[in-house]
């Protein structure tokens, strides 16, 4: 008997010596792209076809015993060609079964697969959930929360709307249903849905923090407790403020003449505006310190730092234009 040799590596686009991270990334970014629910017309039924062989490849390579016996095939091997099994292959068992046309048996794997591994085997999340004894914790969730710099400051509490991964109703997320793929889930055993959370900000967090939400990451299958959401922070550009670690930087624009006599200016601050006395003598560039108005940290308050921007007015009087001259020609020659 001859059947057509199936390259799971290539299916998922992966090479020979990919690691289990590795594939099971593969096999989400596959599962989501084919998902049958997101295609429609002929697309969809081209879908239906491609998630079965996704499901395959991924139950072969994420399985050790399964993908040792496929790798033991050798490399020579290409897809498309007729596969006989070889004489010579010592420890295989080869099964035989009366597959359709179309190259694939009543239990939706290829012929392929069943002449390697037999027919009848469960597949998919069922395959790897019997494996285990007992409940599974469902998978741990990491996203992604914006947040203005006053919210990180003070505080509060945020909406967040999230786009989830479900276990499928219709299959209990065995990716199975009347024994072949589940239509509704594509065989993935996960579903794609909405919610939405109130997160509550402790006041003083980073760029790059996480919070921890327990129980609202994945399903867990057969009464498995819920994964935990991971949300990591990400600080917003500010239109007024730089960042610099637990300090801040503001600039301030100022005329020439409080540049040259002193002045004191109103800066804005995280806390409010404040009265800053700028000393005579000051050069664009140079940088005031305001101590305590920037980040909390553990020993305490970071420092919000000046820089100083010196421009003239746009419009200037006549009387302001005369001892602007006046002011040039007694520094004429200094």
């Amino acid at each position: 008997m001859s059947v057509s040799f199936r390259d799971y590596y290539e299916i998922l686009g992966v090479g020979r010596g990919a690691t289990e991270k590795e594939i099971k990334t593969a096999y989400r970014k596959l599962a989501r792209k084919w998902h049958p629910d997101l295609q429609t017309g002929k697309n969809k039924e081209t879908a239906e076809e491609k998630i079965k062989q996704i499901n395959e490849a991924y139950e072969v390579l994420s399985d050790k015993e399964k993908r040792s016996k496929y790798d033991r095939l050798g490399q020579n091997w290409r897809n498309g060609q007729d596969f006989r099994p070889p004489p010579d292959m010592e420890g295989f068992h080869f099964y035989t079964g009366a597959g359709d046309k179309a190259g694939a048996s009543a239990s939706g794997f290829s012929d392929f697969f069943e002449t390697l591994f037999g027919g009848g085997a469960p597949f998919g999340r069922q395959a790897r959930a019997s494996r285990r004894t007992g409940p599974v914790r469902g998978q741990d969730i990491e996203s992604e929360l914006e947040l203005a710099l006053e919210e990180a400051y003070r505080g509060g509490e945020k909406s967040l709307k999230l786009t989830t991964r479900e276990v499928c109703r219709e299959c209990g997320g065995t990716g199975i249903e009347n024994n072949t793929f589940c239509r509704r889930c594509g065989g993935t055993g996960d579903t794609t849905g909405a919610r939405t959370l109130a997160v509550k900000i402790p006041p003083g967090v980073r760029d790059g923090s996480k919070i921890r939400l327990k129980g609202q990451g994945g399903e867990g299958i057969g009464g498995g407790a819920k994964g935990d959401l991971y949300l990591k922070l990400k600080l917003l550009p500010h239109p007024v403020y730089k960042v610099r670690g637990e300090d801040l930087e503001t600039e301030v624009v100022l005329r020439p003449e409080q540049a040259v006599l002193g002045d004191q200016v109103s800066v804005p601050t995280l806390d409010g505006p404040v009265l800053m006395k700028v000393p005579p003598g000051t050069r664009a560039g140079k940088q005031l310190r305001l101590r305590g108005k920037g980040l909390p940290y553990q020993k305490g308050r970071g420092d919000e730092y000046v820089v100083i921007r010196i421009d003239i007015p746009e419009h200037l009087s006549a009387e302001e234009e005369k001892l602007y001259q006046e002011l040039a020609s007694l520094r004429k020659g200094v």
